[in-house]
């Protein structure tokens, strides 16, 4: 492995906003925060918006995060309409479309 091209491997605390849930594990991410775990040692510090303490797949629980209207802005778009099946169309093909190269 080449000497000082790869980023820096260490213990860092990410804490979720939402939640206030902070795990410590290693990574390789740039942070300018610190802050004293629960170890009593300093770490750097990461702010992440979403864990697995505030994910609906992990906590059960649907929770709309919209942060630009664009979810209220596809309901005003095209409502609360219910979902149709249309049956798969076939492809036809013509006497002249085929693989093989037109004469002429």
């Amino acid at each position: 492995m080449k000497e000082g091209i790869h980023p820096k491997y260490r213990p860092v605390v990410f804490l979720d906003t939402s939640s206030g849930f902070s795990f410590l594990t290693r990574s390789t991410i740039k942070t300018d925060e610190t802050v004293e775990w629960q170890d009593g040692n300093t770490y750097p510090l990461a702010r992440v918006e979403i864990s697995s303490a505030s994910h609906p797949f992990y906590t059960g629980k649907q929770i709309l995060v919209d942060s630009g209207g664009r979810v209220e802005r596809f309901r005003r778009r095209y409502g609360e309409q219910p979902v149709t099946s249309h049956p798969a169309k076939k492809a036809t093909r013509s006497a002249g479309t085929g693989s093989e190269p037109a004469e002429g």
